[in-house]
């Protein structure tokens, strides 16, 4: 009896921590705002990781998974798996955001991109 007791009263204090730990999860909400739209010409001179956010035209496709951006400033090439277009097609006309990190390599200075989002037509 008394170890099933003492089970118990573990039982009890692992879920109860457990429980006072669990933080649910955001299903969404507002989102705007806080963005800040970075261009090419700025992502060419950031440093290798660093996040960014840009707006503009997918034109052409440049190899596999990558593809040629402009905004007003520049073009560069993005790189966009498969599995990040979440069901997103875009033409050349649509403007787009992209969200993702600079890959800087010695020759090159292109976008690794993490999501997409349509943004018209």
């Amino acid at each position: 009896m008394k170890k099933l007791m003492m089970s118990v009263l573990a039982a009890t204090a692992i879920v109860g921590a457990a429980r006072a730990d669990f933080q649910p999860t955001a299903t969404g909400g507002f989102v705007g705002g806080d963005e800040t739209i970075i261009t090419v010409k700025q992502v060419k001179e950031m440093r290798d990781d660093t996040y960014v956010i840009v707006q503009g035209k997918i034109v052409q496709r440049a190899g596999e998974d990558k593809y040629l951006f402009e905004d007003q400033t520049g073009s560069i090439v993005v790189e966009i798996d498969k599995d990040d277009w979440n069901g997103v097609t875009v033409t050349p006309s649509d403007t787009v955001k992209l969200y993702g990190e600079v890959d800087r390599g010695l020759m090159k200075t292109e976008i690794d991109v993490d999501y997409l989002q349509k943004v018209s037509q």
